[in-house]
């Protein structure tokens, strides 16, 4: 666009082409002219035609300054429908702007009335979070009081747990006392599976040895010996050994120990004709057992050979409920004369019953004949008596009947 005083040429529009379309062909007619006024300055007819196209280019000048002053004309039109156009819109927009103004100022009197009411609901709302969150950390903190107390608690019992740990440790660093340990929970394992005539604690056999516990079986196979034994060192030494070489030594030294105790019991509690072919070495702890029986197996073979089986304190109890069995099956066989002697005179007792029960349905059969007499009798009377009740005497005639008998006034 080009501005030229108060006119703007945009080359946009296709009037303002054609007028410099128009302005180009001027130009050129008269650069034409000129070559041509230049070029036939000799010959007359050559004035005439430049004078004719002279006079037609001044008509086409002069539509031009028409075309221009129109063209002028359209876009002062234009400019004035543009300002018209402009200062519509404006007003609509400063009418638009009010209303936005407005809606925006109702919005934001709204706005701050919910934001009012938000926070109003929220203060109440954090109150109430306030004082809920107060009774729950004061609950909390009771709570917490209990725990406490019984952390402390627990605690004692711990403390109490580790002094008793360290008891159990100082018994089983002393052999005696160990033994003495083995010796109490065989007792209270046997005294549990058994009744308490069906073994003897600390029997003496006749080769002057003393057996933990003497389980009165019967024969076979006979009174069979249950000894305590606690290999504690040697398992002590493989469960802090932290070498494979370490392992392999304190395994043979525990081997070693189990070997020793059952050749000990082999040989003071087998008695051939007083005890049974076979005893028992029972091992307090379930570690020992499984370790033996895992990692030691020919020391178990070994066992076997010598007629000592190792048991554990579970398997201990099972040892001891299958004897418990024997036991009673060989007292059930003990009181089989009894059993027959209680039987025959339970049967004895049944035939009596029976007899007795014959002469009660004889005796109730009779009876029953005597009420069903006494019943037909009743009703006959009844018969009668009913006849009696109804009976009319004014119907009789004099001579009628001889055989009724007159009333006769009391004392004639």
């Amino acid at each position: 666009m080009i501005q030229i005083g108060s006119y703007s040429i945009d080359f946009s529009d296709p009037i303002t082409v054609l007028a410099a379309l128009g302005a180009l062909a001027l130009l050129l007619v008269l650069y034409l002219l000129y070559l041509a006024v230049k070029r036939a300055g000799q010959s007359a007819e050559a004035v005439n035609y430049v004078a004719q196209q002279v006079a037609r280019l001044g008509e086409n000048v002069t539509m031009l300054g028409q075309g221009q002053s129109q063209l002028a004309g359209n876009i002062q039109t234009v400019s004035d429908a543009q300002a018209n156009a402009q200062v519509k819109v404006i007003q609509t927009m400063e009418t638009r702007l009010a209303e936005v103004n407005a809606q925006v100022a109702e919005k934001l009197a709204d706005n701050a009335l919910k934001s009012a009411r938000s926070l109003s609901d929220m203060q109440d709302r954090m109150k109430e979070t306030l004082n809920g969150s107060s009774e729950k950390s004061s609950k909390q903190l009771i709570e917490l009081q209990e725990r406490l107390a019984t952390i402390d608690k627990a605690q004692s019992n711990i403390e109490k747990l580790s002094g008793d740990v360290l008891s159990l440790q100082d018994i089983l660093s002393n052999k005696q006392r160990r033994g003495m340990f083995g010796e109490i929970q065989l007792t209270d394992i046997v005294s549990k599976a058994l009744p308490s005539d069906a073994y003897a604690l600390q029997a003496t056999l006749s080769n002057g040895k003393r057996a933990d516990c003497l389980v009165h079986l019967p024969n076979p196979p006979g009174p069979i010996v249950i000894d305590a034994k606690f290999p504690f060192e040697a398992y002590e030494a493989l469960a802090s050994a932290d070498t494979p070489e370490l392992q392999k030594v304190a395994l043979r030294d525990l081997g070693n120990a189990v070997r020793v105790h059952i050749k000990a019991i082999s040989e003071k509690y087998i008695i051939e004709g007083e005890t049974a072919d076979g005893a028992i070495m029972f091992l307090p702890s379930e570690a020992v057992y499984a370790e033996l029986h895992s990692r030691l197996p020919h020391i178990v073979r070994e066992g076997f050979d010598a007629r000592v089986w190792i048991v554990s304190p579970t398997t201990c109890m099972a040892t001891l409920n299958t004897m418990r069995a024997i036991l009673k099956d060989a007292r059930m066989r003990e009181q089989a004369g009894e059993i027959r002697k209680a039987l025959r005179l339970l049967h004895r007792d049944v035939e009596i019953i029976g007899k007795k029960a014959g002469k009660l349905e004889t005796h109730l059969r009779q009876a029953g004949d005597d009420v069903a007499g006494v019943l037909t009798a009743a009703t006959r009377a009844g018969k009668r008596a009913d006849r009696l009740d109804n009976f009319d005497f004014e119907e009789l005639a004099p001579n009628q009947d001889a055989k009724v008998v007159p009333l006769a006034p009391p004392g004639s």
